[in-house]
């Protein structure tokens, strides 16, 4: 079963909820919560900004082709993204938006794509109906990693400094109905574990994310406009040794359109993410290039020349 818990109480650290959610990160890999402080209407807006631009023509959504940087900035087109190496690249399209470095920091020199500056389309209130929201998923990310943190037996305030800068990026996913063409490995998204650390994952209560359970199936996780499905990348896996589960999910799309609104909560590009006792340092950018470059089709055509 996938908790759903009260944001409100993890962060008071009720004992019945840190009980559940304990057993969420660490058995399940996902739970979903509510009562935080993202107000409902402002999700919906958000929702129909992201929902306003993927109906904009193709060559509207072509001014921001994230396929024109070096970085995952702006519109991803349709099949610009293979998360599973064994299926067909994803039929959905996205549109990235993230942390950006300040024009004199230090770290511009270096040239982390992981720090790329945003793009934004030409339209009247959607850069700042998604800086606004941006900020706010910040914080609920953070505060929710404290609460895991205190559930998994460390530090409540153990993550904190790792966020100074973070690699943390907003996604608007656009999965159309699903095309008739569509066989067995095409998806909305292809069945995987996301790269980093935690995800926050808001949609429009349109179902279609499904989580592999223990014994093997699939199973919906539902989310009504307003709460938010939560769950854990490889990197928190890896940092945690383990007490903290990233599971397997995938989106094999519908007859009806979806929007889910994804925020990747990642730490900064220099933080080592290897677990306590590990032999050799892993810094989270190196980590999140890597997959990154496996994933987006313009940054392993890249690599590859």
């Amino acid at each position: 079963m996938i908790p759903r818990l009260d944001a409100a109480k993890i962060a008071a650290r009720d004992p019945q909820t840190m009980a559940a959610l304990k057993y969420g990160v660490e058995q399940v890999g996902f739970l979903t919560i509510h009562n935080t402080i993202i107000p409902h209407d402002q999700m919906v807006r958000v929702l129909e900004s992201y929902r306003a631009f993927f109906h904009l023509p193709e060559a509207d959504k072509r001014e921001v082709d994230m396929a024109l940087t070096g970085a995952n900035r702006g519109w991803g087109a349709p099949g610009s993204e293979q998360v599973d190496p064994d299926a067909n690249p994803d039929y959905k399209q996205v549109f990235d938006c993230g942390f950006e470095l300040d024009r004199d920091d230090p770290l511009r020199g270096q040239n982390l794509s992981v720090y790329g500056d945003n793009l934004w389309p030409d339209m009247p209130g959607f850069r700042k109906t998604i800086q606004d929201y941006y900020a706010q998923a910040l914080l609920v990310a953070l505060d929710l990693l404290r609460g895991i943190a205190a559930a998994i037996g460390k530090d409540e305030h153990y993550f904190d400094d790792a966020f100074t800068r973070p690699m943390a990026l907003l996604r608007g996913n656009y999965y159309p109905p699903r095309p008739d063409w569509a066989g067995d490995k095409d998806f909305g998204i292809a069945p995987h574990t996301d790269y980093g650390c935690l995800t926050l994952l808001a949609s429009d209560g349109v179902a279609g994310l499904e989580v592999l359970s223990a014994d093997g199936s699939w199973l919906p996780v539902n989310a009504p406009v307003g709460e938010f499905a939560i769950n854990f990348g490889e990197m928190l896996e890896m940092w945690t040794g383990q007490a903290v589960k990233a599971t397997m999910h995938r989106v094999v799309g519908s007859g009806d359109e979806r929007i889910s609104v994804p925020m990747f909560f990642n730490p900064n590009h220099d933080i080592n993410v290897a677990p306590d006792g590990a032999d050799k340092p892993i810094l989270a950018g190196d980590h999140m290039k890597k997959r990154f470059d496996e994933t987006y089709l313009h940054l392993k055509a890249a690599a590859a020349s």
